[in-house]
């Protein structure tokens, strides 16, 4: 039996897992894993969107920072994240990947953002600018 992977997304899709699972040779030896959906690639757009617009309009400590150092700061904020010394002086994050986090996981970044932005005036470039709907 091959590995099957897709979405549960309603009634059709859990049936055919239940069908699936009922293949399966118990004595196999099989394991069966299940995860929270990644993120979408609308999520991503609208990610990298919100982060452009920020680091444009957003004076941090001084500096202008690249979107891929705010997407740091914002993923940081979301794990709550540690900053240890680092060899040379200065702190590092411990960072997190936003590649395979979940669409739940995006949802609570992008509240972390639009509160940031709100309480620094930055605007938003508008959705179908960045070619994603408003509901990302």
């Amino acid at each position: 039996m091959a590995n099957p992977t897709f979405p549960l997304r309603n009634e059709m899709d859990r049936q055919r897992a239940i069908a699936c699972l009922q293949k399966v040779d118990l004595d196999a030896g099989w394991t069966w894993t299940m995860r929270e959906e990644v993120r979408s690639d609308q999520q991503n757009r609208r990610m990298w969107a919100m982060l452009r617009d920020i680091s444009r309009q957003v004076e941090w400590y001084g500096q202008m920072l690249k979107d891929e150092d705010w997407k740091h700061i914002f993923s940081a904020s979301v794990e709550q994240q540690r900053a240890v010394p680092g060899l040379n002086g200065g702190f590092v994050v411990l960072g997190i990947s936003t590649r395979k986090q979940s669409k739940k996981w995006f949802a609570d970044m992008f509240e972390v953002m639009e509160a940031f932005a709100a309480e620094r005036g930055v605007k938003f470039t508008t959705a179908d600018h960045w070619g994603i709907g408003a509901a990302a």
